[in-house]
């Protein structure tokens, strides 16, 4: 077949995204995970009677908790293929990735099923922002001397 044609019958078939839809429905998960996230900390912070401070940790160890949960349960994906960004973007997402990842290699091990792969999505993350707050906290010093 001629790479023309190929590529016009390939674009025929393709479905088309709604991107303005994907991007409201983005919009409106993301704010109600931001909900779910300062209900969250208050429920620690003013009814457990935890510092806010130490709340926000709680907060976000929970949020992890229910991510993994729900990977391992197989509900996070039905509801990305959903929510998209709303769901992938805040921190749910990146214990999506490094759950569904330990999920896949469990049959080869503790360490070189699990250990050794569990990373393989979030480490790139992990592995930028490490840099990237390392190069704006030297930006921070040499332009403010640390003081701000």
């Amino acid at each position: 077949m001629e790479k023309n044609k190929y590529k016009a019958l390939v674009e025929k078939h393709t479905p088309k995204e709604n991107r303005l839809y994907n991007g409201m429905v983005a919009f409106i998960i993301g704010g109600l995970m931001g909900m779910l996230g300062n209900f969250i900390l208050n429920l620690y912070a003013y009814y457990l009677d935890i510092p806010t401070k130490e709340a926000g940790t709680f907060m976000i160890i929970t949020l992890i908790f229910i991510g993994c949960l729900l990977t391992c349960f197989g509900f996070f994906d039905k509801w990305v293929n959903f929510a998209k960004a709303g769901l992938i973007v805040p921190i749910t997402g990146f214990a999506h990735s490094m759950m569904s990842a330990a999920l896949d290699y469990r049959k080869e091990g503790m360490v070189t099923g699990i250990g050794a792969n569990m990373l393989k999505l979030a480490g790139s993350v992990i592995i930028f922002g490490v840099v990237s707050a390392y190069v704006f906290g030297l930006i921070r010093i040499l332009l403010f001397g640390g003081q701000i």
